[in-house]
């Protein structure tokens, strides 16, 4: 809510030379807060996305819908918008996947669907996203299981290479939660840049997620990329 009325809602992005700002780079990230602080940050972003695409650039995506921001459906309007220049999508929400396109009083097809998904539930939802947005290469989203506030479950669903995966579930104990989207972000994104293998990707962009919850502040200030691989190559068994 703090950024609702932030400098950049007062930009004026006409300025900017996309072609300049994007060219030579890889991978554009975008967030789901940005299009939500004005018509114009939400323009912007679809010319980033839409450029960056023309480009040859990876484009990632996090929703993160924030409702001080703006309303459900505003966002999955907007979010729903930007999918045909997503490559990497993070979560299943805010966006319209309706039942029947020409009927939407017949709902959403993620109605229903629990917080805390089985597999089988997951994968019925990626197969539909893909189906019908077939540029999307890879779609994760990462699942919580809140023991009490100072304790935590995390682990995550990918659907990559025609395959939906299902990453380790860590246990740990959280000093600081915010940021720990961003973390799993960050973590994915570097994976996937770097070669590893799909299930790797996921347990790191997990560990990643999980190791800052331990780390006072929004950011995740450790590159220790060994120290996230160890913690996600963890056993997590119970020892009896």
């Amino acid at each position: 809510m703090d950024r609702k009325h932030s400098a950049i809602t007062e930009y004026d992005f006409s300025r900017i030379d996309l072609d300049k700002l994007l060219t030579g780079f890889e991978w554009l990230h975008l967030s789901g807060i940005t299009p939500a602080l004005s018509p114009d940050c939400a323009a912007f972003c679809l010319a980033c996305a839409r450029k960056a695409k023309e480009l040859g650039l990876t484009v990632s995506f996090d929703g993160n819908f924030r409702s001080g921001l703006w309303t459900w459906e505003a966002a999955r309007d907007c979010c729903t918008e930007l999918l045909p220049y997503v490559d990497v999508l993070f979560g299943i929400e805010p966006y319209h996947l309706w039942r029947d396109e020409q009927d939407h009083a017949k709902g959403d097809l993620k109605e229903g669907i629990p917080l805390q998904p089985s597999y089988e539930q997951q994968d019925e939802v990626f197969q539909a996203f893909v189906s019908r947005r077939p540029n999307l290469k890879c779609i994760v989203r990462h699942v919580r299981y809140a023991h009490s506030g100072s304790e935590n479950r995390l682990m995550a669903y990918m659907w990559y290479q025609g395959h939906t995966f299902e990453s380790k579930l860590f246990t740990f104990n959280i000093l600081d939660r915010v940021g720990g989207g961003d973390a799993f972000a960050s973590g994915l994104i570097y994976a996937m840049m770097n070669g590893f293998k799909p299930m790797e990707m996921i347990n790191f962009a997990v560990a990643s997620s999980v190791l800052k919850h331990t780390i006072h502040g929004d950011a995740n200030i450790t590159d220790d990329v060994k120290g996230i691989q160890a913690l996600m190559n963890t056993d997590y068994d119970i020892k009896r």
